[in-house]
């Protein structure tokens, strides 16, 4: 059986094939799982979506909202601490989407055996690191999912759009804009759209902008409003989901919101619907600040121009808000801006088209950074970068070879010293913006150490002359995740790494 799963920051939505026909998977609580996970105090146990919730209001329960946003900086070894436990990120992950396999085969109605082999395609944010990547396809194969491709979210939503408003793609309209606000990140994307091909000219976005920020800041119009000044951070979090909840009941033509604060001890406090916009505007104006580098309104960096763009396409479940749907409409035009029927589930809907052989759909995706290393220069008394996959590289399509680069050099020093970094843009030609760096990988050039397993406390020193040949070759392969090789053809010393983040390994995962 094939599904596409959108692990989501607030929810994580299934949707699977069934005759040309894209249908939400529900489970026995709805449409959706709740992407939480709850710690036992004492016992430091675990319980993922459903039964988290279950445990709501129990003082014995830790619950943890939103861990997806914890994944952008994390790498295979990151830890985080709940109470007085201590949890490796990508084991939450990998046991929260066990339970939502579990879920599917128990308690939905997918008709999935217990044992019968489930097929999916997955999504990241498009502005997700190579380690964000790397965590999601990892955890989704330890839960027992067959990941048949992992695709940019934006990317996916786009099927969406083209099973749903195909007819108003045209020959002199080609292009659809996704605008996808979830409950932890925005990204936007331009999709060139042909027949059954979608090719993603370009892609931007915040990785920390979403229905979150947007619970906070109302959280803050509350505190404000009832003078509740400084709240401890249990109080707060009790605010915050309750602020969620009322947000998440805000239709257009609300005219106020009425948040409970007998929690706290304070009665109920109504609050002008406008305050609430007003608090959320400048994070919505981030986004279509965000938004307007990918729709161009005369010729820019994506060749494209307005006339050509079929619709901005709105999905995501913060998008839900009204003043978002206005204020896109005030910018660009009601007859251009089509929000989903569907935002919480466009995601899983597109991946299950994406998979779907009848449909015929096919992807061409591309890179969301820049990534790169940095090398010694100026005879080792300075350093300078050098980008090896520019930030919107066509990635190759699922099933074609990785896309590699090489580079070859006579060794200077007694040991390779490679800091690898992906980061959100180039500055004259050095990182700037968002920098993610990843771990250090030390190569050894002079025979004398190649038989030390570890190289980190060993300096780096000039040789005399120069050494034996290194070549480095880079692969990039459809998920957007990098290995690099390392060898010394001379010599016959080769060692491939796959790039994780700085802080995990001596080198991320040597094979």
């Amino acid at each position: 059986m094939r599904v596409g799963v959108d692990f989501g920051t607030t929810h994580t939505v299934v949707a699977a094939i069934d005759r040309g026909n894209y249908p939400v998977v529900a489970f026995e609580s709805g449409d959706a799982l709740p992407s939480l996970l709850a710690v036992h105090r004492d016992e430091g146990t675990l319980r993922y979506a459903d039964e988290a919730v279950a445990c709501a209001g129990d003082p014995a329960w830790l619950p943890v909202r939103s861990f997806k946003r914890l994944l952008h900086d994390a790498g295979p070894l990151t830890e985080i601490a709940i109470g007085h436990h201590t949890f490796r990120i990508a084991d939450l992950l990998a046991g929260y989407l066990a339970a939502v396999r579990t879920a599917l085969a128990r308690r939905s109605n997918l008709g999935l055996g217990r044992t019968e082999r489930l097929e999916a395609a997955v999504s990241v944010p498009a502005n997700a690191s190579s380690a964000q990547r790397f965590l999601t396809l990892d955890a989704f194969r330890r839960a027992g999912f067959d990941v048949v491709t992992l695709v940019n979210e934006p990317s996916a939503a786009a099927f969406e759009y083209g099973h749903r408003h195909g007819r108003t793609i045209t020959s002199k309209r080609e292009h659809v804009v996704v605008y996808d606000l979830g409950g932890g990140t925005f990204d936007a994307s331009l999709l060139h759209m042909t027949g059954r091909t979608s090719e993603v000219r370009l892609s931007r976005g915040i990785a920390r902008l979403g229905g979150d920020d947007f619970d906070e800041a109302i959280a803050d119009v509350v505190i404000a409003a009832a003078s509740l000044g400084r709240l401890e951070s249990a109080a707060r979090a009790i605010l915050v989901e309750e602020c969620r909840r009322q947000k998440e009941a805000l239709h257009a033509n609300s005219r106020r919101m009425v948040v409970d604060l007998t929690p706290l001890g304070r009665a109920p406090l109504a609050i002008p619907v406008e305050e609430v916009w007003a608090a959320c505007t400048p994070l919505v104006e981030r986004t279509l600040e965000v938004l307007a580098q990918v729709v161009q309104a005369d010729d820019g960096s994506s060749g494209v121009h307005w006339n050509e763009i079929a619709g901005i396409y709105v999905v995501g479940g913060a998008s839900a808000l009204p003043v978002v749907g206005r204020l896109l409409r005030e910018r660009f035009g009601a007859h251009r801006v089509k929000r989903s029927p569907h935002p919480f589930a466009a995601t899983a809907i597109g991946l299950a088209v994406l998979l779907d052989d009848d449909a015929g759909w096919s992807l061409a995706d591309r890179l969301g950074r820049h990534f790169g290393v940095w090398r010694e220069a100026a005879r080792g008394e300075g350093v300078w970068f050098d980008p090896i996959f520019a930030k919107d590289t066509p990635l190759p399509k699922p099933g074609d070879p990785p896309l590699e680069a090489e580079r070859r050099y006579p060794a200077a020093h007694n040991v390779g010293h490679y800091r690898f970094i992906e980061c959100g843009q180039l500055r004259d030609g050095l990182p700037d913006g968002e920098l993610l760096p990843w771990s250090e990988v030390r190569f050894p050039f002079e025979p004398a150490l190649r038989q030390r397993r570890r190289l980190d406390h060993v300096p780096v020193v000039r040789l005399a002359n120069l050494g034996p040949t290194v070549e480095e070759r880079y692969r990039l392969d459809a998920s957007g995740l990098v290995e690099v090789t390392l060898s010394l053809p001379e010599q016959g010393l080769r060692r491939t790494f796959t790039l994780m983040r700085e802080a995990d390994t001596n080198g991320g995962a040597q094979r």
